[in-house]
């Protein structure tokens, strides 16, 4: 271990199970001596958050609805009260109906568009204006994203609107928090065997396209999209904000399938 995070203190939200992307980070922080704190939200994921947590060490579970602004008061307020500062940011949060990632883009719901557009993209805005008074130090927000906000993927549909929308908002909140030493990326991994990966139709097919027809042939893992966010949140990001981060084997810069996989 380089303890890379020794010393450094933050919160992570958005971790579902131990296949989500946002608890690789938190093992590759933790790893490198990171202190953590984690959201929930309702009592089914708070059963499967809270041992994951203290299995890294962490007793510091608070329960947040990023649609509720008391709740995220009174989780920042609990930060703030026992921590005082936090050194970075998690932001491991989006949602839609699966219902509508199916189909036409052209038959979204008013209903469902605005509210994947509030739980996947305002969200950070909600949180990072809370987080960064926390950050006396400066520090880093990191969000996810994915190549669907850029092109076009089957069946994302209004999450591929929703991450376009987010990214534009990482690029708006570098600017605005970098004169307080705040850095916000986000990353972009490939198709992962994640909960919400599954809400998407045709996942499987996706994942191995993919992975079949990437620069590197492999899909990212936990392992791999946990080491980039640990580089974000540490030091060795210094002067790296506003920016998307592929973590996808390459699969971003293709103009079309490898010569072997074409019909």
């Amino acid at each position: 271990m380089a303890e890379l995070m020794r010393g450094k203190r933050g919160l992570v939200m958005g971790v579902a199970n131990d296949r989500s992307i946002a608890w690789g980070i938190s093992r590759a922080l933790a790893a490198e001596g990171a202190e953590l704190a984690f959201t929930y939200q309702g009592e089914g994921f708070g059963k499967r958050v809270l041992p994951l947590a203290q299995s890294l060490g962490s007793n510091m579970v608070i329960e947040a609805d990023v649609q509720d602004s008391a709740s995220l008061d009174r989780a920042f307020g609990t930060l703030a009260k026992s921590w005082g500062s936090i050194d970075f940011l998690i932001h491991a949060i989006a949602y839609s109906d699966k219902d509508e990632l199916t189909g036409r883009f052209l038959n979204t719901t008013r209903a469902n568009f605005l509210n994947s557009m509030d739980i996947s993209c305002y969200s950070l805005v909600d949180v990072a204006r809370r987080a960064a008074p926390l950050m006396k130090q400066g520090g880093s927000i990191v969000t996810l994203t994915y190549m669907g906000s850029q092109r076009v993927i089957p069946n994302y549909n209004v999450m591929g609107v929703a991450k376009a929308a987010l990214e534009a908002t990482v690029r708006y909140l570098a600017n605005d928090l970098g004169p307080d030493g705040i850095r916000v990326n986000a990353v972009s991994p490939g198709p992962m065997k994640t909960l919400a990966g599954a809400a998407i139709g045709g996942a499987r097919k996706v994942y191995r396209a993919t992975e079949e027809n990437a620069p590197l042939r492999s899909n990212a893992s936990l392992e791999s999209c946990g080491a980039m966010g640990m580089f974000l949140c540490s030091d060795m990001s210094a002067h790296t904000t506003g920016e998307v981060i592929y973590v996808d084997g390459g699969y971003h810069v293709m103009g079309m399938a490898q010569p072997e996989n074409l019909a």
